[in-house]
């Protein structure tokens, strides 16, 4: 599989159609800022086909996850709910009308008062600027909607990306055991036509065929690993059904690996990290806002009440404001520092969630680096020379056929074994550059410039 980084960390799929170069870039960028536009947020690398293609591409997988995975829909959904509090928050109280009358239908107290009517508007004025910090916090929860938003966008990506690969490696550990059953059944047609010459003995055969069987076994279990593989893959989609016949693509580039300290540094990318401080904002923002909740609201009142008996009107005024005394929102503003120290416990436990996993997918990765280097340099050329020159002696009598069985099982278990080395690499790749939030290029760039 040729792997083509481009800006982020999560392009780990590249021209993956067989024998081509880097011919296809996937643009996989997460949202360029949190808490933007809802729409635009959900917009994936390119349309999405209208149908599943039969043979899948990279481009296609990732169209079809990033359009229609339901759980970023509903991510991306909390964004639009987000920006209406954000609306609500800046509006002001709405004035109050009262009508009242009195004194009505009854002609004993017209001595008194009589009839009257009074109409008074009233406006609650709130102070201590809670309506501009009260859009701030609510401006921040939209900002951390988008923070959810980009570590979903990256964390869908980077799954689909995984699932892609490990269709592509089932589809080659099945190709490997296709030619494994054909050779055994080939093996199995000489080996009869030896004993029905009398040249070896029947038992030969019955090996023969006793591996023939085993094979066949080891295929059928790749074919239903092949199968849940893809059906994890159409999951990306929300789909239950692949709906495709196969994916497009290889898996034999690797590439040298940056210093784990290097990427240590590109954490802060990380959206599960880069969120901290925009929770730590909003939470400052909710402390100031409860503070300012010890402040009594101002409420004005204008009216005017109409004798009727008389035919005069009185015009009246109000100043309405509570008096400070029992509660001065103690128990709120003590709340919010304490989530606001909370928030930033919340951060460095976050550090070393992220830094951990880093450490724990930089070990996985060197680990693959290491075996796939080995397996291509040391294991399988032995296994391949051995496996030749077995089959050519062999067939000049100088090997028996178990010799022939045991190098082709190790030749065959040695690709095997490489496949799942480089989808290991290619995978653990995917998870570090979804936590540094960049490619490895890139990490790479920084370690070779100081």
């Amino acid at each position: 599989m040729t792997l083509c980084h481009t800006r982020t960390g999560l392009r780990r799929l590249g021209a993956m159609g067989g024998g081509m170069a880097c011919a296809l870039v996937l643009s996989l960028s997460p949202p360029p800022a949190p808490a933007g536009d809802g729409d635009r947020l959900q917009q994936p690398l390119a349309a999405p086909p209208e149908s599943i293609p039969v043979r899948l591409t990279p481009r296609d997988a990732l169209s079809l996850a990033l359009a229609r995975n339901p759980r970023l829909a509903a991510v991306a959904r909390e964004i639009h709910a987000r920006k209406g509090a954000v609306r609500q928050a800046g509006l002001p109280p709405n004035p109050v009308l009262n009508v009242q009358s009195s004194n009505l239908g009854n002609p004993a107290l017209k001595r008194f008062d009589g009839p009257n009517t009074t109409l008074k508007l009233s406006q609650l004025i709130l102070l201590g600027g809670k309506l501009s910090k009260g859009v701030r916090v609510a401006e921040l929860d939209q900002e951390l909607a988008g923070w959810d938003y980009r570590a979903a966008y990256m964390n869908v990506a980077t799954t689909t990306v995984q699932a892609f690969i490990e269709v592509l490696k089932d589809q080659s550990r099945l190709a490997l055991a296709d030619q494994l059953v054909g050779l055994a059944e080939r093996v199995l047609e000489v080996v009869d036509s030896q004993v029905r010459a009398g040249k070896v003995s029947p038992v030969q055969a019955t090996r023969a065929r006793v591996n023939l069987a085993s094979v066949k076994i080891d295929r059928r279990r790749i074919r239903q690993a092949l199968e849940a593989a893809r059906k994890r893959l159409a999951a990306a989609w929300g789909s239950t059904e692949p709906g495709f016949e196969k994916v497009l693509g290889k898996l034999d580039q690797v590439a040298p690996i940056p210093a784990r300290k290097v990427l240590i540094q590109r954490l802060q990318q990380n959206p599960d990290l880069a969120r901290w401080a925009s929770e730590i904002a909003r939470r400052r923002a909710a402390l100031e806002l409860a503070e300012s909740r010890a402040i009594p609201d101002l409420k004005v009142s204008v009216g005017a009440t109409q004798f009727h008996d008389a035919g005069e009107t009185a015009v009246m005024a109000g100043l309405s404001l509570p008096l400070a005394i029992f509660d001065r929102n103690q128990g709120g503003i003590e709340e919010t520092r304490q989530r606001l120290v909370q928030a930033e416990e919340g951060r460095v436990n976050a550090e070393v969630t992220v830094t951990t996993a880093l450490n724990t997918a930089y070990r996985r990765l060197a680990a693959a680096h290491a075996e796939v280097t080995t397996l291509k340099e040391e294991v399988l050329p032995g296994a391949r020379n051995a496996f030749e020159a077995i089959q050519k002696g062999y067939r000049r009598g100088k090997f028996g056929l178990m010799d022939v069985l045991d190098t082709q099982r190790t030749w065959f278990d040695a690709r095997q074994r490489y496949l799942a080395a480089l989808a290991d690499y290619h995978q653990a790749v995917a998870e570090v550059e979804r936590l540094i939030g960049e490619p490895l290029d890139a990490a790479h760039g920084l370690e070779e410039s100081k």
